[in-house]
């Protein structure tokens, strides 16, 4: 299928912008651990889900009884928020310890579940498309963006709904890359340049911009793992973590941010 010049030019861009987020070679040699690692304990659902534009987006689109697919689930906050009215819920994920989180938390809910494991790019094929297709806080992890979108769209029969910051979710830690590294860390790619490219597609994409007071407060870790944690990103060793701690302390990062919610409904072919 030929690609219009103008998705093509913004969809380069994107990439080029992601690239730009790489953490250069002679800093990440020194990291003893993986940097981009998400632990699970991060994303695990538990109790209430506050209720979001985003939630809210879904959920409308949703029959009684009807079904979520959640592509990037982690621990399935986008897709349990919307239970119910969704009877069947549907996760794919590239960690099994997140899918496995995921089916604990269904089997909890008494929803009905299934698991599909790898990146979507590689295992859409595979999976089911559903009444409502979620997809929150993985766009900026996709360089290939206008194959993803289109693969999201195809699994939808009614209604796709993306969630993102603004701006990249590792922008809030720029200021602490300047202090440990002397590095000046990019701003874009952002949510506005997505919501260009679904527009540019085709896909009757609308785009709404609140502010997430839950930032970096969803879960409750341990102080501990919290500043393991961005020690890891940060590529630093772990002798630095009381460095860490005290930089946190200043630059409190887990101030509210500006989140995109990007939803479009799907047109019969």
């Amino acid at each position: 299928m030929a690609t219009d010049p103008d998705v093509t030019e913004l969809s380069d861009s994107w990439a080029r912008d992601l690239d730009s987020w790489a953490i250069p070679e002679e800093i990440l040699a020194q990291a003893e651990q993986e940097p981009w690692a998400h632990p699970v304990a991060m994303f695990t659902v538990e109790g209430d889900i506050p209720d979001s534009p985003s939630h809210q987006r879904a959920r409308e689109a949703l029959p009684e009884g009807g079904s979520v697919l959640d592509v990037g689930s982690g621990g399935g906050r986008a897709s349990f928020a919307l239970v119910p009215p969704a009877g069947m819920v549907i996760a794919a994920d590239h960690q099994q310890d997140m899918l496995d989180a995921y089916a604990r938390a269904a089997e909890e809910r008494g929803v009905s579940h299934r698991e599909y494991l790898g990146d979507w790019s590689d295992i859409a094929d595979e999976v089911p498309e559903a009444d409502v297709v979620v997809c929150h806080h993985v766009a900026y992890n996709v360089r290939d963006i206008v194959p993803f979108l289109r693969a999201l769209d195809d699994h939808a029969r009614r209604r796709v709904v993306l969630e993102l910051p603004m701006t990249h979710p590792m922008s809030n830690m720029n200021e602490l890359w300047k202090r440990f590294w002397d590095l000046d860390r990019p701003t874009e790619p952002t949510g506005d340049q997505l919501a260009a490219i679904a527009q540019a597609m085709g896909l009757d994409a609308h785009l709404e911009v609140w502010v997430d007071e839950s930032w970096g407060k969803r879960v409750d870790m341990p102080e501990a793992e919290r500043i393991a944690s961005v020690r890891r990103r940060l590529c630093l060793r772990e002798d630095r973590d009381a460095d860490v701690a005290a930089a946190l302390l200043e630059e409190q990062d887990a101030r509210p941010r500006e989140v995109a919610t990007i939803w479009w409904d799907v047109t019969s072919p």
